[in-house]
């Protein structure tokens, strides 16, 4: 029998009534959120304004930082909004509704793998125009995982070799693809590609990858959440 665990989807998106409500409500509000504020960031990295008015505009930020009150979510804890491992996770630094810093990727499953497409803004700049190349690896790092959870098989990256054939540009629609090529025991292969939605076929950027699925004690050693949620699951 086969020491893979399976790791539930978490979030609390699966009751009825007054519960799946108001977890649609939080949804909304965090991707309006995590929208006005990906506005910010870029127009933060990009404005000429005078110091004066970058001073009243921090001060402004500070007011409304301290308008989010209330219990912060600890180190570890899976957002109530989220479906780990496979689904939408709103705080993710790429696929992110809720981030500031995502594009978001946006994911959708194809016939041997996974889909994404965003496009990269000034947040993600490296070299003048183009992409940072840890922005690069994070996009198909994301992916790649992503791929491997849909395959039934999620995993943790143990390595990542990455080629950059031409950089990213910005403001380009871009097209990331994943798709798990062998396994072998509780390692999982996969292979990621980066290319403009225009050009699929020209790469920009390739990857090669080996994902290891956790045995059960490590699994639970590493994301004790996963208990909590899946005995208030049990509960509900």
């Amino acid at each position: 029998m086969s020491d893979r665990p399976r790791l539930p989807r978490t979030g609390s998106g699966t009751g009825t009534g007054t519960g799946t409500e108001e977890l649609e409500r939080r949804k909304a509000a965090i991707t309006r959120l995590g929208h006005e504020l990906r506005a910010l960031v870029e127009a933060t990295v990009r404005t000429d304004a005078s110091p004066a008015t970058l001073h009243r505009v921090a001060d402004g930020v500070r007011t409304v930082t301290g308008r989010l009150t209330g219990r912060r979510r600890a180190r570890g804890e899976i957002p109530e909004v989220d479906e780990f491992p496979a689904g939408p996770r709103f705080y993710s630094p790429v696929t992110g509704a809720g981030s500031p810093l995502a594009p978001p990727m946006r994911v959708t499953a194809a016939d041997d793998g996974l889909i994404g497409e965003c496009t990269l803004a000034g947040t993600h700049e490296g070299p003048p125009g183009y992409g940072h190349g840890g922005v690069s690896a994070m996009l198909l790092d994301e992916l790649m995982g992503r791929a491997c959870a849909a395959a039934g098989t999620p995993g943790l990256t143990v390595s990542l070799q990455m080629r950059y054939h031409r950089p990213v540009p910005l403001e380009t629609p871009l097209r990331i693809t994943a798709r798990v090529t062998g396994t072998d025991d509780r390692k999982i292969f996969v292979n990621g590609s980066i290319t403009s939605r225009t050009a699929p076929d020209a790469d920009l950027v390739t990857a090669e990858g080996v994902f290891v699925t956790p045995d059960p004690d490590s699994t639970r050693a590493l994301f004790p959440g996963l208990q909590r949620v899946m005995t208030e699951e049990l509960r509900g």
